[in-house]
């Protein structure tokens, strides 16, 4: 995990939710801790992780995560044991 990718995950855990993360960074951190994406149909994405598994909608065309979005990465993360 690299510099960006750490204030990323800082900023998904601090309270109240931003809603300015981009989306791509969210991606690139759930890449980097070694989450599998999986694309589908239309703006669906699903991350793979062992047996857990999130599926998201990317935000369109704003390209900043909503609330719910972030709140859902979040609970992602804490299932799989990384917090800042």
């Amino acid at each position: 995990m690299n510099a960006k990718q750490r204030k990323t995950l800082e900023a998904i855990f601090r309270d109240p939710v931003s809603p300015a993360i981009v989306w791509a960074d969210i991606e690139t951190l759930l890449i980097s801790i070694g989450c599998r994406c999986v694309e589908g149909s239309g703006s669906r994405v699903r991350f793979e992780k062992g047996r857990m598994i999130a599926s998201f909608h990317r935000p369109h065309p704003d390209r900043h995560a909503k609330r719910y979005q972030v709140r859902d990465a979040r609970m992602f993360l804490k299932e799989l044991g990384i917090e800042p």
